[in-house]
Protein backbone atom coordinates (compact mmCIF):
# COMPACT_ATOMS: atom_id res chain seq x y z
CA UNK A 1 0.00 0.00 0.00
CA UNK A 2 3.00 2.37 0.92
CA UNK A 3 4.53 1.57 -1.98
CA UNK A 4 1.40 2.61 -4.37
CA UNK A 5 0.77 5.94 -2.70
CA UNK A 6 4.76 6.91 -2.82
CA UNK A 7 4.77 5.59 -6.31
CA UNK A 8 1.16 8.07 -7.25
CA UNK A 9 3.21 10.86 -4.70
CA UNK A 10 5.74 10.99 -6.99
CA UNK A 11 4.01 10.96 -9.81
CA UNK A 12 1.51 13.54 -8.83
CA UNK A 13 4.83 15.48 -8.09
CA UNK A 14 6.18 15.00 -11.59
CA UNK A 15 2.89 16.16 -13.49
CA UNK A 16 2.72 19.20 -10.97
CA UNK A 17 6.49 20.24 -12.20
CA UNK A 18 5.39 19.97 -16.12
CA UNK A 19 2.51 21.67 -15.29
CA UNK A 20 3.80 24.48 -13.67
CA UNK A 21 6.88 24.68 -16.23
CA UNK A 22 4.04 24.77 -18.81
CA UNK A 23 2.44 27.78 -17.14
CA UNK A 24 5.53 29.92 -16.25
CA UNK A 25 6.45 29.15 -20.26
CA UNK A 26 3.08 30.25 -21.30
CA UNK A 27 3.35 33.46 -18.84
CA UNK A 28 6.46 34.41 -20.90
CA UNK A 29 4.83 33.84 -24.14
CA UNK A 30 2.15 36.51 -22.88
CA UNK A 31 4.82 38.79 -21.26
CA UNK A 32 6.35 39.17 -24.73
CA UNK A 33 3.13 39.78 -26.43
CA UNK A 34 2.20 42.71 -24.17
CA UNK A 35 4.39 46.02 -24.11
CA UNK A 36 5.91 46.41 -20.55
CA UNK A 37 5.59 44.04 -18.08
CA UNK A 38 3.62 41.30 -17.32
CA UNK A 39 3.99 41.53 -13.49
CA UNK A 40 3.78 45.28 -13.26
CA UNK A 41 0.93 45.30 -15.37
CA UNK A 42 -1.37 42.69 -13.24
CA UNK A 43 -0.12 43.09 -9.86
CA UNK A 44 0.79 46.73 -9.70
CA UNK A 45 -1.26 48.29 -12.49
CA UNK A 46 -4.43 45.79 -11.66
CA UNK A 47 -4.63 46.01 -15.49
CA UNK A 48 -8.05 43.55 -16.59
CA UNK A 49 -6.84 43.09 -19.99
CA UNK A 50 -3.81 41.71 -19.56
CA UNK A 51 -4.83 39.62 -16.24
CA UNK A 52 -7.68 38.14 -18.53
CA UNK A 53 -5.37 37.35 -21.26
CA UNK A 54 -3.20 35.62 -18.92
CA UNK A 55 -5.77 33.68 -17.05
CA UNK A 56 -6.57 32.17 -20.10
CA UNK A 57 -3.49 31.13 -21.52
CA UNK A 58 -2.70 29.30 -17.67
CA UNK A 59 -6.68 27.98 -18.11
CA UNK A 60 -6.22 26.54 -21.41
CA UNK A 61 -2.68 25.07 -20.47
CA UNK A 62 -4.03 23.36 -18.09
CA UNK A 63 -6.98 21.69 -19.74
CA UNK A 64 -4.60 20.08 -22.30
CA UNK A 65 -1.95 18.79 -19.32
CA UNK A 66 -5.22 17.16 -17.53
CA UNK A 67 -6.42 15.75 -21.04
CA UNK A 68 -2.98 14.42 -21.84
CA UNK A 69 -2.93 12.86 -18.14
CA UNK A 70 -6.07 11.44 -18.63
CA UNK A 71 -5.55 9.98 -21.83
CA UNK A 72 -2.37 8.16 -20.91
CA UNK A 73 -3.95 5.13 -19.76
CA UNK A 74 -1.61 4.91 -16.43
CA UNK A 75 1.08 4.77 -18.39
CA UNK A 76 3.41 7.56 -16.77
CA UNK A 77 6.14 7.56 -18.58
CA UNK A 78 3.66 8.11 -21.88
CA UNK A 79 1.92 10.80 -19.49
CA UNK A 80 4.34 12.78 -18.56
CA UNK A 81 6.07 13.05 -22.02
CA UNK A 82 2.71 13.03 -23.68
CA UNK A 83 1.70 16.13 -20.93
CA UNK A 84 5.30 18.23 -22.35
CA UNK A 85 4.69 17.36 -25.39
CA UNK A 86 1.08 18.89 -25.57
CA UNK A 87 1.36 21.48 -23.84
CA UNK A 88 3.71 23.14 -25.79
CA UNK A 89 1.97 22.34 -28.77
CA UNK A 90 -0.88 24.25 -27.41
CA UNK A 91 1.77 27.07 -26.39
CA UNK A 92 2.78 27.37 -29.62
CA UNK A 93 -0.67 27.50 -31.42
CA UNK A 94 -2.05 29.88 -28.84
CA UNK A 95 0.91 32.14 -29.45
CA UNK A 96 0.15 31.66 -33.05
CA UNK A 97 -3.52 32.80 -32.81
CA UNK A 98 -2.45 35.44 -31.09
CA UNK A 99 -0.63 36.40 -33.73
CA UNK A 100 -3.03 35.58 -36.33
CA UNK A 101 -6.00 37.39 -34.33
CA UNK A 102 -3.67 40.94 -34.16
CA UNK A 103 -2.93 40.69 -37.97
CA UNK A 104 -6.75 40.40 -39.08
CA UNK A 105 -8.11 43.19 -36.26
CA UNK A 106 -7.51 46.67 -36.21
CA UNK A 107 -4.81 47.71 -33.66
CA UNK A 108 -2.10 46.27 -32.01
CA UNK A 109 -3.94 43.46 -29.44
CA UNK A 110 -0.52 44.17 -27.82
CA UNK A 111 -1.21 47.56 -26.87
CA UNK A 112 -4.78 46.90 -26.24
CA UNK A 113 -3.77 44.67 -23.17
CA UNK A 114 -2.46 47.03 -21.67
CA UNK A 115 -4.56 49.86 -21.75
CA UNK A 116 -6.14 50.14 -18.39
CA UNK A 117 -9.71 50.81 -19.87
CA UNK A 118 -11.32 47.35 -20.03
CA UNK A 119 -11.32 46.06 -24.29
CA UNK A 120 -13.70 43.87 -25.94
CA UNK A 121 -10.81 42.60 -28.09
CA UNK A 122 -9.32 40.96 -25.04
CA UNK A 123 -12.35 38.89 -24.43
CA UNK A 124 -12.05 37.93 -27.76
CA UNK A 125 -8.26 36.72 -27.49
CA UNK A 126 -9.07 35.12 -24.00
CA UNK A 127 -11.77 33.01 -26.12
CA UNK A 128 -9.62 32.24 -28.32
CA UNK A 129 -6.95 31.03 -26.42
CA UNK A 130 -9.37 28.95 -23.96
CA UNK A 131 -10.73 27.30 -27.53
CA UNK A 132 -7.38 26.64 -28.36
CA UNK A 133 -6.90 24.64 -25.66
CA UNK A 134 -9.71 22.97 -26.28
CA UNK A 135 -9.61 21.81 -29.64
CA UNK A 136 -6.00 20.94 -28.51
CA UNK A 137 -7.31 18.68 -25.50
CA UNK A 138 -10.09 16.70 -28.04
CA UNK A 139 -7.25 16.20 -30.37
CA UNK A 140 -5.33 14.20 -27.50
CA UNK A 141 -8.50 11.84 -26.87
Amino acid sequence: MFTTLTTDLLATLAYGAVGVLLMALGYVLVDVATPGQLRELIWTERNRNAALLLASNLASVGIIVVTAITASDDDFVAGLIGATAYGVVGLVVMAGSFLLLDLATPGRLGEILVDPEPHPAVWVSAVVHLATGAVIAAAIS
